[in-house]
């Protein structure tokens, strides 16, 4: 459940196969405290509950930095929890997100000892698909907006403030979120 007011997740978490088994064997092999900034799919599932299958965890960040490299060679594509699980951690290259989405995460807890997993919120998660816009991100706009009861005003007031000003092809991103408008309740 979620509040509204704050956008902070009220519930207890519990994730499902593969994915409880994967990050309780890749927490396991953590020895320090590591804070991961997810996105996509991943969070899709286990934050909001959409009704679909993802085999990887996306990522921008990893906090401390280096430990990027750690976090693929335990669970990124090729990894042996990867071949265990058949999921994997992926880090996302290049993502168009509002500047401040690092202020607005939520953590995502579900028990775990030193990975710490923080979500986008539903607006800057509806954001980060902007770009690409493909049929899935557009089913997951609608999702999030109908089910989270989004406010079209808020997403287009983000997006305003933190992303028009350095958005190359502005016109085509404005055109996209107005088509978007409709999914939106008011």
């Amino acid at each position: 459940m979620r509040d509204k007011s704050s956008g902070e997740l009220q519930k207890s978490m519990e994730l499902q196969k593969p994915w409880a088994g994967f990050l309780a064997d890749l927490d396991a092999a953590l020895t320090s405290s590591v804070e991961v900034h997810c996105l996509g799919g991943f969070v899709l599932i286990a934050a909001y509950d959409i009704p679909r299958a993802t085999g990887d965890l996306d990522y921008l960040l990893t906090f401390p930095s280096d430990v990027s490299t750690l976090l693929e060679n335990l669970g990124g594509l090729d990894s042996k929890l990867a071949k265990k699980h058949h999921v994997c951690v992926e880090r996302v290259g290049v993502s168009d997100l509002p500047e401040d989405y690092d202020s607005r995460l939520t953590e995502l807890k579900f028990g775990l000892k030193h990975l710490r997993l923080l979500a986008l919120n539903p607006y800057d998660l509806i954001l980060s698909k902007l770009t690409r816009n493909s049929p899935k991100d557009v089913e997951d706009v609608k999702f999030l907006a109908r089910t989270q009861h989004l406010e079209f005003p808020v997403l287009y007031s983000i997006f305003e403030k933190e992303m028009k000003p350095w958005l190359p092809n502005l016109a085509r991103h404005e055109l996209t979120l107005r088509i978007w408008e409709e999914y939106f309740q008011p």
